[in-house]
């Protein structure tokens, strides 16, 4: 007999499971007991960071999900989506077809199969601008970019599909991600993400750090972000897996509950790395909000999930392990 849905033993299927969240989430459920497939196209991720022990299948969610789920997948874990703000905004169509269309054919594949279990990687990138922090669930859905406007779209056909078809459905929203697990780290290119812009400079892989505003209405003036290490992250999915309720689409931030400044995160890093890590000053970016920090009682409450590893310290020298590492390796393959 087949395990029950969310269980251990159970099939599940990681939609861009070759990504960094992805790949940390699946060395997290096969350690967990469960059989994994990874769908991954590697327009993102990297072949080298499917974990071992997973079955690997090349391919768009658009054209291949439907190919591969079958009646002995008991979930899908979502996480085929583009992420880069910046881009999205230059090149929305990409960013509407990607997460949008690839979403809704990846449900159209689920409800033929006859899967009836999901957890979304979605954003807190849906809050835009809040109104107030931390920012709860409740909090209005108003994103600033194309980016966050396409998860805001999947989940409300995520929610739709729940009522209308059963659906068991978990989305979860979190802002920055940090750390490693197990030799898996961010490999992004380009890369857009603070701590390893960090640590490139801390390598002398790049000059510097441009500090962008330090004039904000915060404790020394630079932006503060809410940081949660990828295997507290990893943890809240395999939860959520367990916690999704037939019918029902509970959505969920996932974060720390309080924000590190940009400036703290390079003082850490400096004391992380015992190197200098020169910044300099560079004008706000556009659209920056001050603070950003998630309020996530919701998740302790419905899934009993609590970050395990809060420390912005143990986020960066998981992260530091894992840079310097990938630099051995890229400089031996050279």
């Amino acid at each position: 007999m087949e395990p029950n849905p969310g269980e251990p033993g159970a099939r599940v299927l990681v939609t861009g499971g070759a990504g960094y969240i992805g790949a940390v989430v699946t060395a997290h459920l096969l350690e967990a007991g469960y059989r994994v497939t990874v769908l991954d196209d590697l327009s993102t991720g990297h072949r080298r960071g499917v974990p071992a022990g997973a079955e690997f299948v090349e391919g768009r969610v658009h054209e291949t999900a439907a190919k591969v789920l079958d009646p002995s997948y008991a979930a899908v874990l979502h996480f085929a989506a583009y992420s880069q703000v910046g881009e999205s905004v230059a090149r929305p169509e990409k960013y509407w077809n990607n997460n949008v269309v690839g979403s809704h054919l990846l449900l159209d594949a689920m409800r033929e199969a006859g899967v009836r279990r999901l957890v979304f990687s979605s954003t807190a990138a849906v809050y835009g601008e809040p109104e107030r922090v931390p920012i709860p669930e409740t909090a209005a859905a108003a994103p600033t970019s194309p980016y966050g406007a396409t998860k805001l779209a999947v989940d409300h056909m995520i929610s739709a599909e729940s009522a209308a078809h059963g659906l068991a459905a978990v989305s979860l929203r979190y802002f920055n991600v940090a750390g490693s697990y197990r030799g898996l780290g961010e490999r992004h290119d380009p890369e857009s993400h603070l701590i390893p812009l960090v640590l490139k400079a801390a390598l002398g892989d790049r000059p510097n750090i441009a500090v962008y505003g330090d004039d904000y209405p915060t404790e020394d003036g630079t932006c503060v972000r809410d940081y949660i290490h990828v295997a507290d992250l990893a943890e809240a999915h395999l939860l959520a897996l367990r916690a999704a309720a037939p019918g029902e689409h509970l959505i969920c931030n996932l974060g720390n509950g309080n924000g590190f400044s940009v400036r703290q995160v390079i003082d850490a890093a400096r004391r992380v790395t015992g190197q200098q890590i020169p910044e300099v000053a560079a004008a706000r970016r556009p659209g920056d909000p001050a603070s950003l920090v998630a309020g996530a009682a919701r998740a302790a409450e419905a899934l009993g999930w609590q970050p395990r590893r809060p420390g912005l310290e143990t986020m960066i020298e998981d992260a530091w392990r894992f840079a310097q590492a990938a630099r051995a390796e890229a400089a031996g393959a050279e």
